[in-house]
């Protein structure tokens, strides 16, 4: 009997190796190397994510590293759009509409002035001299706006003795009065008005400041300077604080 050579014997012996997926049992090994021996749940053909979900931890690597969608290329140029409030004038479009825009006439601008409040003819003077051009007569204008009653230093005077009785005494009032350059006669109006009704108005300025009479003779002084400065007269602060000394 033929004996088969000792190699061919050898080799009967090993396990068959078959290609394919590497069975999980195989001496704990993969593809990758060594496996831990704890771990019999990996698979080394799972993903990653899978394998950490799996052992129920969150994928860090996905949350710490940005995606290539959001990093953008330094070299590359953003162009970004801005956008107007909805009504609001294209760049430079206030210029061109000032350009395209007619220039005001001197009697125009002057009842734009006397729209918002009374003036006497000396300060709406003062205010229009600065736009008077060349074809422009002032006093021209000026008398127009007082034929059709836009302009009346009559009214001047009385808004503005209105504005300024409550604070102030008849001398302030008469002092801003002589600046416009008004008719003695409305002075001499405004006068009579102011007088009637001094101590009234010196008491209601002096109740809001102090409202109690001084104790001492400085206290009394400082309330004397506050009543002068504010254009009361003499006779009337001496009224209003009567009976603090014998003098």
């Amino acid at each position: 009997m033929v004996q088969a050579p000792k190699s061919l014997a050898k080799k009967s012996n090993h396990h068959v190796i078959r290609k394919g997926r590497p069975s999980l049992s195989d001496a704990g090994r993969h593809s990758d190397g060594p496996r831990d021996e704890e771990d019999d749940s990996f698979d080394p053909f799972e993903s990653f994510d899978a394998h950490d979900r799996a052992a129920g931890r969150s994928s860090q690597r996905a949350r710490s590293e940005p995606s290539a969608a959001s990093v953008s290329d330094p070299s590359e140029t953003t162009y970004t759009r801005s956008r107007r409030e909805p009504g609001a004038a294209k760049p430079g479009e206030d210029e061109v509409k000032k350009s395209q825009r007619p220039a005001r006439s001197l009697k125009g601008r002057a009842l734009g002035y006397l729209s918002r409040r009374e003036y006497s003819r000396a300060e709406l003077a003062r205010k229009l001299k600065p736009y008077v051009e060349e074809t422009d007569s002032l006093e021209t204008v000026l008398d127009a706006l007082e034929v059709e009653n836009w302009l009346s230093d009559s009214r001047f005077a009385q808004s503005l003795v209105h504005r300024r009785s409550s604070k102030l005494g008849a001398s302030r009032i008469l002092g801003e009065l002589k600046q416009h350059a008004l008719d003695q006669t409305l002075v001499e109006d405004a006068k009579a008005q102011l007088r009637d009704t001094e101590l009234a108005r010196a008491q209601a300025v002096w109740s809001k400041k102090f409202g109690e009479l001084p104790q001492t003779p400085a206290e009394r002084a400082k309330q004397m300077r506050f009543l002068a400065s504010r254009g009361f007269s003499g006779s009337t602060i001496g009224k209003i604080l009567k009976g603090l000394d014998e003098e």
